[in-house]
């Protein structure tokens, strides 16, 4: 194989073999005959293997279909077909999302032993593009939840630290990527569950713009919110994979125009997080901007995603209440108590908030902020500090991302080295739209700043 190319944030202790070099020098080694489609799925399958009691990102490894499909792609190669930079290169799958032949669980009991007759259309558009699918990683029970310590197979590992979380809901395909099981991956996003875990294993995270790419044969959480996106180690290498599933023309893109958000206008924020997100924008900051209406969109958020998500799942609480987890459980229930009015005023909040951002992007092309306010915090923690105040958990990690949700926006979250061990990770926001600008900004960051 060849020698592994410099990236910006040195992998976690014992990362594998994918987290040294990028998609674009496995592609040549590809074409140029030095690895075969085989040695890469073998490579994957092999790591996966031996890290799994340490980050339990797996929940399912594909030890004949992988291999088999690795064949194939190196059949096609050999004839001259060329799918395009993915071709032959492996990836893993949240366990929302349908892979045919493999099981889909959503993390919990209830859908235990359910195997997918179809791909999602996300996958198969992966497929098209000759990427091989090497299993499906832990989520969060149904996505419910941005921690990662929730499932029905147990909590995933931070790969920086153990003993931390992963971040949530996609923290197996985070958790992957950073430990350089595989260098790409497939998550869901609805509140953050791309950006945060990505900010919490050290991994660049997009979610898409609202509607971007069809959520068919992917586990529904709140269908008014819900985003596939993509993980990887570098912005270069999520265009690839973001590309393969949504391919249209990459628009110019001149020097942006970054407005810079207080964070903690929003919510509390760790002061070394904050500088450390910052510091990462650098000189592309134009200045800070402000926008009351994002606190409320918080509140908006827990309106929306609880009343869809009950709505969702009001027949199996009915039905099996048991089969759930605890904390999933009442937080299911929780978003049935949620009045009509209250949802009704959560879209009246949206739209007022979306006519204020919009105004925002027009003087700056790119909003930032970091993603999460705070390290990523110990297992099963549910309280922690931010400057000697208490904070709840699950809040603070949503505090940062899911305004953008509610407003159905583009983003992306991006490494912004560590502090104190831990990664942090700096939130780009844009238009509707702007996906492929928004990772040329984050690949400008990442490269200026080794």
């Amino acid at each position: 194989m060849s020698s592994p190319r410099q990236i910006r944030l040195s992998p976690p202790p014992g990362a594998g073999y994918f987290a040294r070099v990028d998609v674009a020098a496995l592609a040549a080694d590809l074409r140029a005959g030095r690895v075969s489609p085989r040695d890469l799925v073998e490579t994957a399958l092999s790591e996966a293997t031996r890290r799994q009691p340490a980050l339990n990102a797996f929940v399912t490894l594909d030890q004949t279909g992988a291999p088999a499909a690795a064949d194939q792609a190196a059949r096609e190669l050999a004839a001259g077909v060329d799918r395009g930079p993915l071709h032959g290169v492996p990836v893993a799958i949240k366990d929302m999302i349908d892979v045919r032949g493999l099981p889909t669980t959503a993390g919990s009991r209830h859908f235990a032993g359910h195997i997918a007759r179809q791909d999602a259309e996300c996958v198969r558009r992966l497929r098209e593009a000759g990427a091989i699918v090497i299993g499906k990683t832990t989520t969060h029970e149904f996505a419910n939840g941005p921690t990662g310590d929730r499932a029905a197979t147990g909590p995933t590992h931070n790969p920086y630290a153990p003993g931390h979380m992963a971040g949530g809901s996609s923290s197996g395909s985070a958790a992957a990527v950073a430990a350089g099981i595989v260098p790409l991956a497939l998550g869901t996003d609805t509140g953050g569950s791309v950006r945060i875990p990505a900010a919490c294993c050290g991994v660049v995270g997009l979610r898409p713009t609202h509607g971007a790419v069809t959520a068919e044969g992917v586990v529904p959480l709140a269908p008014s919110l819900d985003t596939v996106g993509p993980l990887a180690r570098t912005a270069a290498d999520c265009r690839l994979l973001w590309t393969a599933m949504a391919p249209g023309p990459r628009p110019p893109s001149a020097t942006p125009r970054i407005g810079w958000l207080p964070p903690d206008s929003l919510h509390p924020t760790a002061p070394a997080i904050a500088r450390a997100a910052r510091d990462l924008a650098g000189g592309l900051v134009t200045g800070n901007v402000f926008a009351p209406e994002l606190k409320e969109l918080r509140a908006a958020y827990r309106a929306i995603q609880g009343s869809e998500a009950y709505a969702l799942h009001a027949e199996r609480l009915a039905t099996a209440p048991e089969l759930y987890g605890e904390e999933v459980r009442e937080r299911l229930r929780a978003g049935g108590e949620v009045p009509g009015r209250d949802y009704a005023r959560a879209l009246a909040i949206r739209d007022r908030a979306r006519e204020r951002v919009t105004g925002l992007l027009h003087h700056h092309d790119v909003l930032a902020l970091p993603t999460i306010p705070l390290a990523p915090p110990a297992l099963d923690s549910r309280a922690d500090q931010i400057g000697g105040e208490p904070v709840d958990v699950h809040a603070a990690l949503l505090a940062l991302t899911s305004p953008w949700s509610v407003l159905g926006l583009p983003a992306v979250s991006v490494p912004a080295g560590l502090v104190d061990g831990l990664p942090a990770g700096l939130q780009l926001i844009g238009p509707p739209g702007s996906e492929h600008h928004l990772l040329t900004v984050a690949e400008r960051l990442q490269n200026t700043n080794p």
